[in-house]
């Protein structure tokens, strides 16, 4: 297909142009805040690594504005907008031309993935399956742990969020931005910020600026845990009272269900002092700690 006679909407002319035809106003419950930087959406599809052979489910497409350059690159896009004012526009204008891009009015956290990839037409070991977009800000940590934690034939994410979030996701203990986040996401993919955004490449302009992450899934896991519930249960007691010893985060945590004494037994087991916080533990030692704990269970 000839694309040459597209006009893209990734400059700040041709997104007013459409939002003025539409009568289109942004709207704050949605978190829109639109691309108009050619370059930066570019740089975001080029780091996902897209190819003709790829499937790419895109999450709040707005416009169009990245989609178009999705369509061009992939061999199927799915784009599922939550904001039905949006759908005309995308279905009837600026994404009229591709043939291999399907929109959906859907709410993306209410939405079968599972489902929606079989219905692209994916089958293991042809293709793969990729996320790509321009989250959200208020709901960011939400879709990234849907993504991650259902298990799906996802084999990246790749993912425009606010900057300290990005941080968030690829640091390690002793860091003020390592916690609950950071672990769950290194648990399931390998993070890596691949671009930071200024605030001046959106529409409208965001209090804080941006970067792109890219989270290459693990095929297995890089530690080996005997509960993984229980792992996540007793990571997120250890950040929810952070300044706390894990002895008084843990055993204070009814969700836990873990006792002190069970606890002190399986942080000497571990090699870990009795005052230690959680934030001082990485995933392997937190793997360690909970194995410890399931041994304790079963004598």
């Amino acid at each position: 297909m000839d694309y040459s006679q597209i006009k893209h909407l990734a400059n700040p002319g041709a997104t007013i142009e459409i939002l003025e035809k539409y009568g289109f106003s942004f709207r704050k419950q949605y978190g829109q805040n639109f691309l108009i930087d050619e370059n930066v959406v570019r740089g975001i599809v080029h780091n996902a690594g897209v190819t003709k052979d790829d499937f790419v489910i895109e999450i709040g497409p707005g416009i169009g504005t990245m989609t178009q350059i999705l369509a061009e690159e992939a061999g199927k896009v799915v784009a599922v907008e939550i904001d039905k004012k949006l759908i005309p526009i995308l279905e009837g204008d600026t994404l009229a031309a591709y043939d291999n891009v399907k929109v959906i009015n859907q709410d993306i956290l209410k939405t079968n993935i599972g489902q929606l990839i079989k219905d692209m037409g994916f089958e293991e070991g042809k293709g793969r399956v990729m996320v790509v977009a321009n989250l959200p800000y208020y709901i960011t940590t939400p879709i990234i742990m849907e993504l991650l934690e259902k298990k799906l034939p996802v084999d990246s994410i790749t993912v425009m969020v606010q900057k300290e979030v990005a941080d968030r996701m690829k640091e390690g203990p002793g860091s003020k931005n390592y916690g609950a986040l950071s672990l769950a996401v290194q648990y399931y993919a390998k993070p890596r910020v691949v671009m930071t955004v200024p605030a001046s490449c959106f529409m409208p302009r965001p209090n804080v600026d941006s970067a792109v992450i890219k989270l290459e899934r693990f095929k297995e896991a890089p530690v080996k845990v005997l509960d993984e519930t229980l792992m996540f249960r007793i990571i997120r007691a250890s950040f929810n009272q952070r300044r706390k010893t894990m002895t008084n985060s843990v055993c204070s945590d009814i969700n836990c269900g873990v006792d002190k004494e069970k606890l002190l037994k399986a942080l000497e087991m571990t090699g870990l002092d009795s005052r230690i916080r959680g934030e001082a533990l990485d995933l392997n030692q937190f793997a360690q700690l909970t194995n410890n704990i399931c041994t304790l269970n079963q004598q």
